[in-house]
């Protein structure tokens, strides 16, 4: 799918204040989970960066019905050195803005690369809801980053973990422009 801009502010903000009520309902019912297993891992990407996976969180089983990967990138303002650590301890308290959007299953939350930029690395049931997401997560990662540096990419019909396993699964028609979300073999 093609990146677009964000969305409306109102029809942004209005789903980001749905989703952070729908999140408190999922955590009182203990649905959202903050495996391990990934934690740790380094995901290289084709642009030459790589980053550590911090945090894992997942809702439920994790695994979509019509699973499609998205990936998230941006870099913060005013986040150097220490503030790093600082901000990837405080990001756990930005779950409410994704766990309760529709179609959200799990999300690797990755370190800084070598260029200061973050990443999200999700997996989610559809990649339309997987559109809205992100284009509505815009609104929000505008108020914190740096402009014009958050994008977005999804990969349709494709989980999460098979696109970090096996680079090769997506067809690429403009690697170059890719770069920065394609993993790169040996991940």
């Amino acid at each position: 799918m093609g990146e677009q801009g964000p969305l409306a502010p109102g029809e942004a903000w209005r789903a980001v204040a749905a989703c952070f009520f729908t999140t408190f309902a999922l955590l009182s019912r203990h649905r959202v989970h903050l495996p391990e297993e990934h934690v740790g891992m380094r995901l290289d990407f084709a642009d030459g960066t790589g980053a550590r996976v911090y945090r894992e969180t997942r809702l439920g089983s994790g695994l979509a019905k019509d699973p499609c990967t998205l990936m998230v990138d941006f870099r913060l303002r005013l986040v150097r050195g220490p503030a790093h650590a600082l901000f990837r301890r405080e990001s756990l308290l930005n779950t409410p803005l994704f766990v309760g959007f529709p179609g959200f299953t799990s999300k690797l939350w990755l370190a800084h690369d070598e260029r200061g930029r973050y990443r999200g690395v999700y997996e989610w049931d559809g990649p339309r809801r997987a559109e809205h997401y992100a284009r509505s997560l815009w609104r929000v990662l505008a108020l914190v980053s740096v402009p014009g540096s958050i994008r977005y990419a999804i990969v349709p019909w494709l989980r999460r973990d098979d696109v970090i396993a096996d680079p090769r699964l997506v067809e690429d028609p403009e690697p170059e422009a890719s770069a920065w979300w394609r993993t790169a073999a040996g991940t």
